[in-house]
Formats: C-alpha cells, sequence, structure tokens
C-alpha cells in the first residue's frame, strides 16, 4: 500500500478545463448517479458497460457515450480508453458468489493496463473504509477484496486515486436499505453485537462531490484517501436515529453475542429483501470499527457551504421524494431523480423501501371519452362502484379516528381539478381524458395512493388501469396492509369491473357538455 504523504500547504484548485471521464458501472448505484454530476461540471462522459442498451432508462443516456465492454474480458475494452483523462472504476463482484476475490484482482488488473496503454491521466477508485490495525487476514472477504482492488490500480502505472468510504446513505445503496428495513420493520430488536460497532457513515452527496473532484487532483498523486460524513455513530445509534427522522417510535435493541456473522447475515435476509448474497458481505464488515483517520481530501476538494451533511440530513433526504407525495412516479418510472439522493428507476426492486400495490387492468367496450366520464364522475354522489357497506364502514372508522370520512363529497359532480377534496382522498394530479390520481387522506400507517387511467384500445375500444398504491410506515403499516388484502378482490376488483361496465352503459349517450359519446 502506496502510504499517504500528506497535503500540500497551498493545494491546486482543481481543473479549469472540461476533462474526458470514463465511467464503469454506470448502471450501478454508485455510477448512475455519478454520471449526472460529472456532466453537471462541465465534463464529457463514456460509459463502459457490457450491454449498451441497459443505458437506456437513465434519463441522462442522450448526454453521455456508450462504449461496450467488460472489465472482466480484456480483450474487450480495446479502444474504450482513447481520448479518456480520468476514469473511473465503480464495479466489483459483490454478491457473485465464491472466487469473486479473485475475480475483482484480475478485473482491476485489466482495466489499469487498458488505462496505461491509452495514456489516461488518473484513475478514481471507490473502496471501502478499513478498520485501524486489523490484518489484511482477519478483514471480511468484501473489505479484503475492496482493498486488493485498490493496490492493483495504484500499481498499474496510471496515478490512483482511492476514496475509501464506510456506510453511503441514500436511497438505493445496499448498506442503507438495509438499515431502513430493520428499523421500519422491527420495533423490537434482538441484535447481533455488531450494533454497538463504530461506523462514520456518509452521504452519497457527499461521496459524489469527492469523486467529481478527485478528477483534478495534482498529477502524479497515488495514494488512499479516507472519506467520511461529520458523525461516528454505533450500528444502534444509527437504527435510532433514523427511527427519529422516519416519525416512527423509538426502537428497543437487545444485542446479544451468539449471532455469527453468518447467522446475521440470514436474520438480515428473513427480515429485509436485501438479497443474502448482499447482506452477508456487508454483515461481515460491520465487525471492525471503520472509522477515517485522515481528512487529507478535503485540503484537494473543499466542502461545501454548510459544510458535509450530516446523519439526519442524509436520512432526510434520502426519505424526501416519498414525503413529497412523488413515490407513485418514482415508482412507475416516469420521473428522473431530483437529487443524488433520490431512488433511481433502474435500482434493484428492493431499493426505495418497501410499496405494495394493486393493480387491475380490463378492456372496455367503449370510446375512451364514455370512460373518462365515469373515472372523473368518481365518489361523491356516484359512489366508489363497489361494495358500498364496505366504503361507508371505512369512512365511519376514519372518522372516529379523527379523519375526514366521506363526508366531504366533491366540488363539482362531473368535474374534477388538481386540488379538489374527493370524500377521503385529494386529486393530486389529473390528465383530462387520461390520468386521475388520488391521494389517501384518511388515517393510515402509511401513505397511500389510488391511480386511474384510460388509453385507447382498439376501434372504438379503451382500456382501464386501477392501481392502489401503499407505502407502509413502520411495522403498523405493514400489518395494516396484509389484513386488508383479503378484501381487495372484492373491492378493488370489483371496482374495477363497475366502471367498465358503467362507461360501456353510458357508450352512445349525450354528456353534459352537449357531445355525443360513441
Amino acid at each position: 500500500m502506496t502510504a499517504p504523504t500528506g497535503p500540500p500547504a497551498d493545494p491546486p484548485a482543481g481543473p479549469t478545463a472540461p476533462l474526458r471521464c470514463l465511467v464503469t458501472g454506470a448502471t450501478g448505484y454508485i455510477g448512475g448517479r455519478l454520471v449526472p454530476e460529472l456532466l453537471d461540471a462541465g465534463h464529457s462522459v463514456r460509459c463502459l458497460v457490457r450491454d449498451p442498451g441497459r443505458l437506456r432508462d437513465h434519463p441522462w443516456r442522450a448526454r453521455v457515450e456508450a462504449a461496450a465492454g467488460d472489465v472482466t474480458r480484456p480483450a474487450t475494452l480495446t479502444g474504450a480508453f482513447s481520448g479518456i483523462d480520468v476514469a473511473y472504476y465503480l464495479v466489483h463482484s459483490l454478491g457473485t458468489g465464491r472466487g469473486f476475490e479473485a475475480t475483482d484482482r484480475a478485473a482491476a488488473a485489466a482495466f489499469g493496463a487498458a488505462a496505461a496503454r491509452e495514456g489516461v491521466r488518473r484513475i478514481v477508485y471507490l473502496g471501502g473504509l478499513l478498520p485501524a490495525g486489523v490484518p489484511a487476514a482477519d478483514l471480511s472477504p468484501h473489505l479484503r477484496s475492496r482493498a486488493e482492488v485498490g493496490r492493483v490500480l495504484r500499481d498499474c502505472g496510471v496515478p490512483t486515486a482511492e476514496l475509501r468510504a464506510a456506510v453511503i446513505i441514500g436511497s438505493g445503496s445496499a448498506s442503507f436499505e438495509m438499515l431502513r428495513y430493520l428499523t421500519e420493520r422491527l420495533p423490537v430488536m434482538v441484535t447481533p453485537s455488531w450494533v454497538g460497532t463504530r461506523i462514520q457513515p456518509i452521504a452519497v452527496r457527499d461521496v459524489l462531490r469527492l469523486l467529481v473532484g478527485a478528477a483534478g487532483l495534482p498529477p502524479g498523486l497515488n495514494r488512499t484517501f479516507d472519506i467520511g460524513g461529520p458523525e461516528v455513530l454505533t450500528y444502534r445509534d444509527m437504527m435510532q436515529r433514523y427511527a427519529a427522522v422516519a416519525g416512527l417510535p423509538r426502537r428497543l435493541i437487545v444485542p446479544v453475542p451468539v449471532l455469527t456473522p453468518w447467522l446475521s447475515s440470514h436474520w438480515v435476509g428473513l427480515v429485509t429483501p436485501v438479497p443474502n448474497a448482499l447482506a452477508r458481505p456487508l454483515v461481515e464488515s460491520l465487525r471492525h470499527e471503520v472509522v477515517r483517520r485522515e481528512h487529507d481530501l478535503d485540503r484537494y476538494v473543499p466542502a461545501p457551504p454548510g459544510g458535509p451533511t450530516g446523519f439526519d440530513a442524509s436520512v432526510r433526504l434520502a426519505l424526501r421524494r416519498i414525503r413529497d407525495a412523488e413515490v407513485v412516479t418514482r415508482w412507475s418510472s416516469a420521473t428522473p431523480p431530483g437529487a443524488p439522493s433520490d431512488a433511481l428507476p433502474t435500482d434493484p426492486d428492493w431499493a426505495g423501501g418497501s410499496l405494495y400495490q394493486d393493480v387491475r387492468e380490463r378492456p372496455v367496450a367503449a370510446a375512451p371519452e364514455a370512460l373518462w366520464r365515469v373515472v372523473e364522475g368518481i365518489g361523491g354522489e356516484n359512489g366508489w362502484y363497489s361494495f358500498p357497506l364496505a366504503w361507508a364502514l371505512r369512512g365511519r372508522l376514519d372518522r372516529l379516528a379523527g379523519g375526514v370520512g366521506l363526508r366531504r363529497g366533491r366540488r363539482d359532480p362531473a368535474r374534477l381539478r388538481v386540488g379538489d377534496a374527493l370524500d377521503f382522498w385529494r386529486v393530486e394530479e389529473i390528465e383530462p381524458g387520461r390520468l386521475l390520481r388520488l391521494r389517501a387522506e384518511m388515517r393510515l400507517p402509511g401513505l397511500a395512493w389510488l391511480e386511474l387511467s384510460v388509453t385507447p384500445d382498439g376501434p372504438g375500444g379503451s382500456r382501464y388501469r386501477q392501481r392502489a398504491v401503499f407505502h407502509p410506515h413502520g411495522l403498523a403499516g405493514h400489518a395494516y396492509w396484509w389484513s386488508v388484502a383479503p378484501f381487495h378482490t372484492v373491492v378493488f376488483g370489483g371496482m374495477a369491473r363497475r366502471i367498465a361496465e358503467r362507461a360501456t352503459e353510458l357508450a352512445g349517450t349525450p354528456d353534459p357538455n352537449g357531445a355525443t359519446i360513441t
């Protein structure tokens, strides 16, 4: 390992001209968020991916160049580094099973050799923060491999900056998702002893800021840098702080020494949807304290106004889109993220927190206009087209709990606009003739939406799609969803069927504005 040399008294300010950057791992968690940050900083980006088609869902796809290549197959790297100034290495084989250390080592060697041949000026690599005084043989295989990859890159002949981070806080990060699910789903926990391990988490926005800034490090600088947020916390602290930010009751956490890392990973796999192949190496890495020992990179890449992001603020940012009522469009991949902390549509299904859905779709033997009349006229005196007793009972229960109930009705019997109250819903979005999205205002242990959409379907026909979405809040939210799930076929299934039938009945009748619907 190359020993840190310490920063000069007056570090350079960084690059003044745009750089040509190669990014590996652009379809992954960090890479997918780094690319737009580099573009916004004025740099050009080429993404090295095995299948360029996997980039198509990223909102920045049209702004980058794609090169097909695989770091585990050196022959495919020819030409990918041509004209590149800075190459970002953001790939690893975590979760691929046995042999991943050898795979990672060979891939890093191939990447470094290709970069050296093409005259790349700098490599930037994101590794793992290592515990102080722990021999390599005692590290978890995951951390040991990350350190070995950094050594291989630093020895390849291209100046390499290895940024070492511990837990990264942001929606989509495997470490953060593990923390999220454990805290939200378990109000009482019998936990492994590693909940007392001290960790220095860092917000994903700070990781990206430092990765972008590392592109402008002085020529020839070839070393590791520890990076971390402004706080050192135990895993127990992080769970309690997450609960406080998320509005959950304080968690009862009882650590026990009998859970080995192997058993712990299976426990995490049972409680969370994070795949066991990912959970196990992450859990094994929590055995040792990981706190940064130097702050040298801060001299080269100045902190933003207000300093690095604290833990509570980073959690708040990771939960922001749910609280801003954008979770529905996020899960339908309709809206690109607005900040690095947001979930991406290309993140794994288990990222971004739990989301339950009930989706119903039916062809309708009526024109879209007739179907839309029924959709826009829902609620109030027209009711909800299924199991009236169930809707009335839900309204009464909501009133007893201090909610609004069903008494509000609707402003206009035929037309809706954004912001209208609709029984115990609120119109959140409306696209006339196509989409109505309602946000629940009844008392619930979570957030709920009902989305009704209309599309043309063949000559004179249409298609009705209905989606109920529920984002649970804590264990009570999960319990609520599963307690009402048995009634969904009657309530939501009946609703979709009766709306389709009513639209068919309306076909050929005049609407209130004088037009004839056919």
